[in-house]
């Protein structure tokens, strides 16, 4: 599974979601539901947008935990 963290990076740099839709040109809705990490696709020029905001690494707004497997 891809963890979302960008709950953490808007905690960490006091930012509301509202602020980074206004810096990243991002619908407000799709912050948010990249916040609750509800989103089922990211395009690639909104991970740059995040990436450039917060001046950060991919690796600092997504996160892969392998799933448990059920053998």
């Amino acid at each position: 599974m891809i963890k979302i963290k960008l709950s953490d990076l808007l905690g960490k740099n006091k930012m509301t979601q509202k602020a980074l839709a206004e810096l990243t040109h991002i619908r407000p809705a799709t912050i948010s539901k990249m916040y609750y990490e509800e989103t089922k696709r990211i395009d690639i020029k909104q991970l740059n947008n995040i990436c450039r905001a917060f001046n950060c690494e991919i690796s600092d707004l997504l996160e892969y935990i392998p799933d448990k497997s059920n053998k």
